[in-house]
């Protein structure tokens, strides 16, 4: 890579908080203006499993083809249509409507869009949710059916419902299943032709009795309390196999709106409280109701938030961060940015109160979207994308002296279609390759790089945006295909870098996971944090037609205390924003929601639902820049703790730091 030292901190930086003379690496990236773009075909028809090219080229005002590369991605086909970015191949594997987008990776005209229709393929088999067996006389359980045609595609139909003696059960339109009397019965769901059974074998209701326990009479909102319901027939044996129902009768401190429910709790009894009061809950068989009081207290665990400092980045766009301590003791950050000319900055925080700019970098790319360091804090590595001589890859830097970084090696070998995010562990890049799988290029002689091993799933259009490692174990965010656990070295299946092995997936979210963060709770359980990103992978912060759909992800919570059944159990929604990154440590999670800004939250005890509405929150923090990149628009990008502060990106303003202090309380 050919490097001058040219260009001062001031001129890449604009307007900067802290006045330095140090010079920076710089590299020209030569741009083009694109005048049009010419795409075949613009309209596609496709059978499920069948193949195309699109093809896509740029023009400049006097006609001339540019060399320029083109993105290609699709709106609502993950998982139906794959799109290979960088060459614009698709493949059906799901039927549907689909949009291509095609972008033009230099300024001027954009680009366009294919239209592709899928035919759905004939239906297949109805499944329906439980698996028949004994049942008892009083007892009422709704079913539900999934159509999937021969693409295992689940077909939104309507499903008629049936039961072979309307005297022995029925069922509604619903699924609803009765049973009235006891005798042998068969239920079916039926969609077009298609038909799924099971078969029930009636018998009378034994229980006579029922006790009811909670597991704690007092919590706040936000604790999960376990309510266990003990069914017994008239010689007091507990009667395990039939269904309880749990019900609830709530006294508000404080009324509640139809926005949300004051309670609720699961069929397995587990009950969380959104708002102080006193709650009865019921547990009901057939012609046997018991019941338990509870009391919630309000949670009160919000802080106060003070600004600790800003370093301001305020021509380009920032990207990802990293916060460590550095071989000589002090503390130290580096930021990256966004669709800007490929910098990246070193910030000296050991005084977090005065970050000062120590060196920059700037690379072939437009993005370096993430920055890592080493655990020894050594060696940086940097994502590139948009590189202007199309060979992306990663550059590692030596930043053993923050003050004097220099480049060590890079490497692009098959990583050309841009690597968007990275992690570094155990002297291993793991670096996500053009979206589609994960490379692990080791750096043991980081002058020396080289690939060991890589990962990519097996299912239809699947593609991956990030990961994260702990103790041996990555955590892969694969959009639509949800969070993929792999040994890479610290399970059970004999996993290392050069073989990364999976130990499970969990995609039965209806999201499309951006990032994954995993937590083991002091509680003992294990529990994974997915953010949604949901919408066009791309924005200006300005459109605001655009943003409510962008915006509209999530973090589902799963738990993964038994690999084999994960189940998702709680949610932090909030109303305004979606999520992007996040941090957690000592029980908190500390997430970056883009224009709904920094947020903090309690993630104490066992989590079950929104903990949006159950009083978790402890701070949120918006930042305002009137001289940003979009002025005073906060979209934070992605938030670390570090020895007691809290650093994080902006978008359109750089770094900032905050610090979290108990709420005083004025005692009259």
């Amino acid at each position: 890579m050919t490097t001058t030292r040219t260009i001062r901190l001031a001129a890449l930086l604009g307007a900067l908080a802290v006045p330095t003379t140090t010079q920076v690496t710089a590299q020209e990236v030569a741009e083009v203006e694109v005048a049009r773009v010419e795409i075949t075909p613009t309209t596609l028809t496709l059978q499920v499993g069948e193949k195309a090219q699109i093809a896509a080229t740029a023009y400049d005002a006097d006609g001339n083809v540019l060399d320029v590369p083109f993105l290609f991605f699709s709106r609502g086909g993950r998982g139906r249509l794959a799109v290979d970015r960088s060459t614009g191949a698709i493949e059906a594997f799901k039927g549907g409507n689909f949009e291509v987008m095609v972008r033009a990776m230099a300024p001027g005209a954009s680009g366009g869009t294919v239209t592709v229709d899928v035919p759905y393929p004939p239906l297949d088999r109805v499944e329906i949710s439980e698996e028949g067996g004994r049942f008892y006389v009083g007892v009422t359980v709704r079913h539900k059916a999934a159509v999937l045609d021969q693409a295992d595609d689940v077909r939104d139909l309507v499903v008629t419902w049936s039961t072979s003696d309307e005297s022995v059960a029925t069922v509604d339109r619903y699924g609803v299943f009765q049973a009235h009397a006891p005798g042998a019965v068969t239920l079916s769901a039926s969609a077009e032709g298609v038909v799924g059974q099971i078969r029930y074998e009636v018998a009378d209701n034994p229980v006579t009795t029922m006790a009811v326990e909670a597991s704690q009479a007092r919590g706040r909102t936000g604790d999960v309390i376990r309510v266990t319901a003990t069914p017994s027939n008239a010689s007091g044996a507990t009667v395990g196999d039939i269904p309880v129902t749990f019900g609830l009768i709530a006294d508000p401190d404080a009324i509640a709106t139809a926005d949300f429910p004051p309670a609720e709790i699961d069929e397995q009894g587990r009950f969380v409280a959104y708002k102080p009061g006193v709650y009865t809950v019921t547990a009901n068989v057939p012609g046997t109701t018991a019941h338990t009081t509870v009391e919630i207290l309000e949670r009160l665990v919000v802080e106060e938030v003070s600004l600790v400092s800003h370093a301001p980045v305020r021509n380009v766009s920032t990207s990802d961060l990293w916060v460590w301590e550095g071989v000589d003791g002090r503390d130290y950050a580096i930021t990256g940015t966004h669709a800007a000319h490929g910098s990246a900055y070193w910030w000296d925080v050991t005084d977090p109160a005065n970050p000062v700019l120590t060196d920059s970098l700037v690379v072939d790319a437009r993005t370096t979207n993430d920055v890592k360091v080493s655990e020894d804090g050594e060696i940086c590595v940097i994502s590139r994308e948009g590189a202007s001589d199309r060979r992306n890859g990663i550059v590692i830097v030596d930043c053993t002296d923050p003050r004097n970084i220099e480049i060590i090696s890079t490497f692009d070998d098959e990583l050309t279609g841009g690597v968007h995010n990275l992690f570094i562990y155990d002297d291993h890049v793991y670096a996500v390759n053009n979206g589609i799988r994960f490379d692990v290029i080791n750096i043991e002689d980081p002058a020396n790089p080289h690939r060991v091993g890589r990962f990519e799933l097996d299912t239809p259009g699947h593609a991956i945006h990030d990961i994260w490692i702990v103790d041996g174990i990555a955590y892969t965010s694969n959009w639509g295909d949800g969070v993929a656990v792999i040994d890479v070295g610290g399970g059970d299946k004999g996993g290392s870098p050069a073989n990364p092995v999976l130990i499970s997936r969990f995609r039965d979210i209806g999201g499309a996971t951006h990032a994954a963060f995993p937590y083991k709770s002091p509680t003992g359980k294990f529990y994974i944090f997915m953010g949604d990103e949901r919408g066009a992978p791309g924005f200006d912060g300005q459109d605001r037609a655009r943003t409510p759909d962008f915006m509209s992800g999530y973090i589902h919570i799963v738990d993964f205390t038994d690999p084999e059944n994960p189940e998702e159990v709680a949610r932090y929604e909030i109303p305004e924003a979606g999520s992007h990154n996040m941090w957690i440590e000592d029980d908190r999670l500390y997430a970056a929601f883009y224009q709904g800004g920094l947020r903090v939250v309690d993630i104490s005890g066992e989590l079950k639902g929104n903990l949006y509405h159950q009083g978790r929150e402890i701070a949120v923090y918006k930042a305002f820049d009137p001289d940003g990149v979009v002025a005073n628009a906060p979209f934070t990008w992605g938030p670390q703790m570090h020895k007691g502060n809290l650093f994080f990106a902006e978008y359109f303003s750089g770094m900032w730091a905050v610090k979290l202090q108990p709420r005083r309380v004025l005692i009259p």
